[in-house]
Formats: C-alpha cells, structure tokens, sequence
C-alpha cells in the first residue's frame, strides 16, 4: 500500500499519512478506542476475547482491502447481536449462536453485492438524512447507560456506586488538556495518553487489578469453535441486518462529511467486507462485527483518517489475539477509566449524526422531523426493551426500527390525506 505523506499539519486525507512514527501512534490509538467494547461483547456473550479480537483484526483488514483502501474503518463487535446471542447460546449453544452470526453476514454481504448493482437510490430513500443522522446519533447516545455504569453512576448489582467515578473524570479532564494544551503527535494522541493517564491514576488508587495479568501466558493461539445452524434461532438474527446497514451507511456518510469526500460509492463493498467479516468470525468463534463508532470519534478528535493507521490497528489486534498476556493488560483498564474516555468518544458520535441535520438543514418545524428524531432518541437513550417470544430486543435495534416506521410511515399517510407533515 503505498499512501502520500501529509506535510501540511492539517486533515489527513485515507490515501495520505503521517511519518510511520506518528502513525504507529494513531494506530495503537484506535486499538485503546476499539478495545473495551470489543472486548465487552464476548464477556458478556460468553464467547472467548482473544479470538473475537483476532478476528476483528483480520475483518478490519479485509474491509480495508475490499474497499481499496478508501474507507477508513475499524470493524469490532456489534453490540447489536448480544441479545440474540444469548438467548441463541442459552437454547442451543454456542454453536447455534455462531451459525446465526454467519447467516446475518451472508445476507449483508448479498444486499452489498445487490447494491453494487442497483446503486444506492434505494439506501438513500429508506434512508433520508433526518433518519440517518438519528441513526448515527441514536448509536452515541444509546451507550450512555453503559458510560454511567463505568463510572459507578449506575452501579451494577454488587457494584459500590462511584467506585470509578473519580479515576473516569481523571481520563477525561487529561484528554480535554492534551487536546487543548499540546500541538502536533501529542496533541493528535489525546485519547490514547487520556487512557494512560487515566490508568495511571487508577493504578495508583488501588483500582486495577493485575491478576489476570500474571496469570496470563505470554503466548497462545485463539480459542477457536465451531458453528451449528439451528432453524429456531435464526427469526431472532435477521432484524439485525437492518442495524448493520444503519451502521455502515452511517458511518460512510459521517466519514464523507468529515472529510469532505464523497463515499457513498463505497456502500456496497462495505456492506459485502462486514458481512464476510462476520462470517469469518462466525466460522471460527469470534463476534460478529461491525463499523466502530469509538474509531469515529477517534478520527474526529484527531482529524486524521489515513486508512495506514487502521492497517495497524488491524494487524496489532490479530497480535494481540496471540499475546495473551497483554490482552489481559489492556484488558485490565479499569471500568472508570473506559467510562471517561468513553464519556466524550460516546458524546462525539452523537454531534456527528446531529452534524448531517445541519450539513442537510433539515427542517425541525416539520412534525415528521420532529417525531422521526425525538421517539428514537427516548428509546435509545432509555434502553427499552420489548420482549417478543423468548427473545429480547432493546436499545439501538428498537430505535432504528421505530425511526423508519415513524418517518415512512407519517409521509405515506400525509401523501394519502394530502396534510403538510
């Protein structure tokens, strides 16, 4: 790959770079932003870390080659299928859960490849701008809740209240200060030197607990499990397809605003690189995977989104997943220190997604806009959950379902009674 260098100190284009030095910096930055959720979501599934973190390495690399290098991207694990994956793993396995993964991202890979064909028309009516900024807005503020529990606002059972409170304003008051205060590679690294500061801190108050750590070998292979495929669990996948294509529309589109370039050619070959790449991950025994908000607010803080430090991102995540020792350091970040990073990254994917409201002045004294954006928001912020059968859906998945129902449907029935919404 070869990328021109960036002399001018300003945006860095996806074919342009920093000296590999800086780089090397902003990559290992995207893996502290990527790395709590990505590794939340097999704890809380049950599926193994290091190998759902080895194959976000291998998907974030595959997107980047599939894209042509032109979409900077990291692919994590998509909150979207916890739900289903835990009833799935409950009823039937974890084998099961595994073959659902693999179904969904096949079938994004096929609406990829039919929008390849037929263009992006189609995308672009299902998903007007009043909805896609809900939608990139909704993915930020839908993780308030778990910014409060990190931060021991919203204590989990058996959780002292606060508990991370103080090392999480630590982080990000440092982050503020760097990004305000220095110029230049560390100015461009707040985030990451926040985390270090942040752990630090937390370090010092007796609030990381190293065990993990010494009890981790230095090196070992992924844990690797085999799919099964079950006809009862499937119906509870296939609603997220609908998240996933919110999510890398979204993010394409967020992308193109901030860097002033035009993407939306790239739509199809996103969607087939983050199908494929969950069906790897499917296959192997990793989580599914989706584009990274977190790596979003990363770029937005920076301004740099050269698809080279996402190159490194990728390939220190597959490291990673044999380094079992220093996943479980990283993975060893406190709670409160997550929850401070996370509380401005979370902050900046909702501005963003507020951003494409004002880039494509939509018009809020229309009452469709109005409810096309305020119901979604309560659900996502709220987390609500509805339980259909022996399965539960909430948050995100409810909130992109009720956007599009509220939108299209407000416009159908004002075309029929021919009223002004």
């Amino acid at each position: 790959m070869i990328w021109k260098i960036n002399t001018s100190g300003g945006v860095v284009a996806p074919l342009e770079r920093l000296a590999w030095p800086k780089t090397i910096g902003l990559g290992l930055q995207h893996v502290v932003a990527m790395f709590g959720a990505t590794f939340l979501v097999p704890i809380l599934t049950g599926f193994p870390p290091t190998t759902t973190l080895f194959f976000s390495g291998v998907g974030t690399l595959l997107f980047l080659l599939i894209t042509r290098n032109r979409l900077p991207s990291y692919l994590g694990s998509s909150f979207a299928f916890i739900a289903p994956v835990t009833a799935a793993t409950a009823a039937d396995g974890m084998g099961s859960a595994l073959g659902g993964i693999i179904v969904v991202g096949a079938l994004l890979a096929l609406i990829g490849l039919l929008i390849n064909v037929t263009g992006t028309g189609w995308v672009d009516a299902l998903m007007p701008p009043v909805v896609m900024g809900t939608i990139v807005a909704l993915i930020g503020f839908n993780l308030a809740p778990v910014v409060a529990t990190n931060l021991g606002l919203k204590p989990a059972e058996g959780i002292a209240p606060y508990i991370g409170l103080d090392s999480g304003l630590v982080t990000i008051v440092a982050v503020l200060l760097v990004m305000t205060c220095l110029r230049g590679l560390l100015g461009r690294l707040s985030i990451f030197l926040g985390v270090i500061i942040g752990y630090v801190y937390a370090a010092m108050r007796g609030q990381v607990d190293f065990t993990a750590v010494h009890e981790a070998s230095w090196f070992g292979l992924p844990t690797f499990h085999a799919p099964s495929f079950s006809a009862g669990v499937l119906p509870a996948f296939l609603p997220i397809i609908l998240v996933l294509i919110a999510e890398n529309v979204g993010h394409i589109r967020t992308v193109s605003l901030m860097t002033g370039q035009d993407l939306n050619h790239l739509t199809g070959r996103a969607l087939i690189s983050d199908g494929l790449a969950s069906m790897l991950a499917g296959a192997g025994g990793g989580s599914a995977t989706t584009t990274y908000g977190e790596n979003i607010g990363v770029m937005a803080a920076t301004r740099v989104y050269s698809t080279a430090a996402y190159w490194v991102a990728g390939s220190v995540a597959i490291l990673l997943g044999f380094l079992p020792k220093v996943g479980a350091l990283i993975n060893s970040i406190p709670a409160g220190v997550l929850g401070g990073v996370t509380l401005g990254l979370y902050g900046m994917i909702g501005v963003l997604g507020i951003r494409i409201f004002v880039d494509h002045k939509v018009d809020f004294s229309r009452p469709v806009n109005q409810m096309t954006v305020g119901i979604p928001m309560i659900i996502a912020v709220a987390s609500i959950t509805i339980q259909l059968g022996g399965f539960t859906d909430q948050g995100i998945a409810i909130a992109t379902v009720a956007c599009l129902l509220v939108h299209h449907g407000m416009t159908a029935l004002g075309r029929v009674f021919k009223t002004q919404v």
